[in-house]
């Protein structure tokens, strides 16, 4: 099977393709990715239409949607090679209403896709503790079930073509919120006091409680913002949401403030850390006073 974009996801799902059995065709644009990989097993081609030419199932794990389409129908791209039948599964977070032009030219040409986004970061995927949220055909959704059993913990088919890129910006709008409100009251413990490991033991215990608090509780509290999942990209992900939101007509007032802070975090140099960095900008917001422990 074919995987191109070996970034924090990407890599993760080599990882976890290989140790199912998979001989994985990888590529990605920094050749340093691909090396990384190569004591998995993986073998390299150097474009996607080598990728494509080789796999009849390809996946791809990339930081957009306009990336996407460039891979699948740019020069050197996937659709150079690829042939009737052939199934293309993008996990990005991508934009709905792109991946649904997008699996309708593919369509005309008899090429299958499905938007099979993850709910989980790279670690979680490395862990096979991830859901899957796919749009498309139900048919070609259950011809993949093989893909999607070697990281996820369950695959659920959304819809037609875009129900999964719809599906998982809306788990993020309400996963980024969760992240935002625990480094709120982490920040308001701290400024207080509060120590602050007792503080999220207390909230993962009581009625407040989330699983962003078992995953970035931690991070927050150790001030560890090693990525695993990059705050710069869930900017772009809310952007998405707003986007979303407006060609729907809904208001989404604490996404937009979400956003602002978001640009805050980026601008402030932290867009490269993990999401869970949020707190970094409240922190400064609250006047840099806090104990952050082993901080990174």
């Amino acid at each position: 099977m074919g995987l191109i974009g070996l970034g924090l996801v990407g890599s993760a799902l080599a990882e976890r393709f290989a140790a199912a059995g998979f001989k994985v065709i990888g590529y990605d644009i920094d050749g340093g990715k691909v090396d990384a990989l190569r004591e998995t097993g993986m073998a390299d081609a150097h474009t996607p239409r080598e990728v494509a030419a080789q796999c009849r199932r390809v996946v791809l794990s990339l930081p957009n949607s306009y990336i996407v389409n460039e891979v699948v129908e740019g020069a050197d791209g996937i659709l150079e090679a690829a042939r009737p039948g052939d199934v293309v599964m993008d996990t990005t977070t991508a934009d709905p209403v792109m991946s649904v032009a997008l699996a309708g030219r593919l369509r005309r040409k008899d090429i299958r896709f499905l938007d099979a986004t993850i709910l989980g970061s790279s670690r979680q995927v490395r862990e096979a503790d991830v859901i899957v949220m796919a749009g498309g055909a139900a048919d070609v959704f259950a011809s993949c079930r093989d893909i999607f059993s070697t990281f996820s913990r369950k695959a659920f088919h959304m819809g037609a073509s875009g129900k999964g890129a719809e599906a998982k910006l809306v788990v993020n709008l309400v996963l980024g919120l969760n992240r935002l409100a625990l480094a709120e009251g982490l920040t308001l413990g701290m400024k207080a006091g509060v120590h602050p490991e007792r503080l999220l033991d207390v909230l993962r215990e009581g009625a407040a409680y989330s699983r962003v608090m078992d995953t970035k509780g931690h991070k927050m509290v150790g001030g560890d913002f090693t990525p695993e999942a990059r705050l710069a990209q869930h900017l772009k992900d809310v952007g998405l949401i707003l986007d979303m939101g407006v060609r729907l007509g809904a208001r989404l007032p604490l996404s937009a403030l979400h956003a602002q802070l978001l640009r805050a975090g980026v601008a402030a140099g932290y867009g490269d850390e993990d999401n869970s960095a949020i707190i970094k900008v409240l922190r400064d917001m609250a006047g840099g006073e806090l104990e952050m422990k082993n901080e990174k």
